[in-house]
């Protein structure tokens, strides 16, 4: 399956959480895409320790846009 995830705010909590299924996507062999706009492209600063968005950006292998 193809899926393309397009984040456009900068909340930790909900950039988080779409990184977290498209590794999902990822890992079960799907062929994922993220694309940044707006806020979303802030995205390396919208983290908490709570909600570790670089954590799961570096674990994404899908073709990430900016």
């Amino acid at each position: 399956m193809k899926v393309l995830f397009i984040i456009t705010t900068d909340d930790g909590e909900t950039i988080f959480n779409a990184m977290r299924l498209a590794n999902v996507g990822v890992n079960k062999g799907d062929e994922v895409s993220v694309f940044m706009l707006g806020k979303g492209v802030t995205f390396e600063t919208s983290g908490s320790e709570e909600f570790d968005v670089m954590g799961q950006m570096n674990k994404f292998e899908g073709d990430f846009y900016v």
